[in-house]
This record gives C-alpha cells, sequence and structure tokens, in this order.
C-alpha cells in the first residue's frame, strides 16, 4: 500500500525558510515521479514542483527561483526546500506521487497524495 507522510510544516516571518518532507511507504521513490502542490484558502489547486526518476525538475514560475525539490533515494523521501518565503506562499502543501512513465507528468497523473502541512508565513 503506497503511503505519503509529509512532515509538520510551520510558520515564518516573510524571507525565512522552511524544508518540507515526505516519506514514502509501500514503493521506492526514485521509480515515480513526484511532485509537491498547494492550496491556499479560496483558492485553486497550484502545482508547485515535480521531479521525475532520473532527478529532471520543473518549477511553477511563482516559485523559481526560491524552491528546490530533491529526492533522497536512501531515505525514500522528498523534500521541498523553500526560501525567501513570502505571504502569498502560505498554503497547505501536499506531497505526490504518479507512478505513470509520462514526463512531465499531468496534475491527474499524481494517485497518491500526502495528508497536508500547513504552512504559513508572516510580513
Amino acid at each position: 500500500q503506497v503511503q505519503l507522510v509529509e512532515s509538520e510544516g510551520g510558520s515564518v516571518q516573510a524571507g525565512g525558510s522552511l524544508r518540507l518532507s515526505c516519506a514514502a511507504y509501500g514503493y521506492t521513490v526514485r521509480d515515480y515521479s513526484m511532485g509537491w502542490f498547494r492550496r491556499a484558502p479560496g483558492k485553486e489547486r497550484e502545482r508547485v514542483a515535480r521531479i521525475s526518476r532520473n532527478g529532471s525538475t520543473t518549477y511553477a514560475d511563482s516559485v523559481k527561483g526560491r524552491f528546490t525539490i530533491s529526492r533522497d533515494n536512501a531515505r525514500n523521501t522528498l523534500y521541498l526546500q523553500m526560501n525567501s518565503l513570502k505571504p502569498e506562499d502560505t498554503a497547505m502543501y501536499y506531497c505526490a506521487a504518479s507512478p505513470l512513465l509520462r514526463w512531465p507528468p499531468l496534475d491527474t497523473d499524481f494517485r497518491y497524495w500526502g495528508q497536508g502541512t500547513q504552512v504559513t508565513v508572516s510580513e
């Protein structure tokens, strides 16, 4: 059974940093494309970053240059390093996994999801 478990998020001031982690169970992270998504109150879900089986990455324009997605195969864990955080980054963040071979994966390709973790950035 595939399960994704995110670390606790947190609250930081603008300009600060946070690192989210997502531990995977029931499969090997290097075998799936993975991604981070977020949903802010009253807004649509937004794809933040994706990483392929071979380490290729994509980022939303809103986070490019500030966020970094990475994967530790030995720990079977996905990460999202978030720097220079802004109040508009405040959202519930979700990790997700796509078992399909397509790259880059469509949002609908992500079949497995974590429970979500809250990130709050204050002025």
